[in-house]
């Protein structure tokens, strides 16, 4: 499965999360996040905001708050459950750029 539908994927996901999640949803209240995901030659950006995450849109978006910096296989693996995310970050096979708060959050889409 090619990069942009996992993303997708997981962007549908999270957002039915968010929808079924009221403790969720009211950490995510008032939340506007940019966020770049870098797979190499492959780079998307979505955009978090107001408790949920319209597209995934191809290229680079200016000024993101969070950098997610990977590979296609990698992704696909996380998406398929081979491997956890926490395990991908310590691998350094997923680096991410932005706060501590970012971060964790960050675990919320896998």
């Amino acid at each position: 499965m090619e990069s942009r539908k996992i993303l997708e994927e997981v962007v549908a996901q999270f957002n039915a999360k968010v929808e079924s999640d009221p403790l969720l949803r009211k950490e995510l209240t008032g939340i506007r996040k940019k966020v770049q995901v870098d797979l190499g030659e492959e780079k998307y950006y979505f955009i978090l905001e107001d408790c949920k995450v319209e597209s995934v849109c191809d290229g680079c978006v200016p000024n993101p708050d969070m950098t997610i910096i990977s590979d296609h296989e990698t992704v696909r693996q996380l998406h398929c459950k081979e491997m956890k995310i926490m395990k991908a970050w310590a691998l350094k096979k997923v680096r991410v750029k932005g706060s501590l708060e970012d971060i964790m959050r960050l675990r919320k889409f896998f």
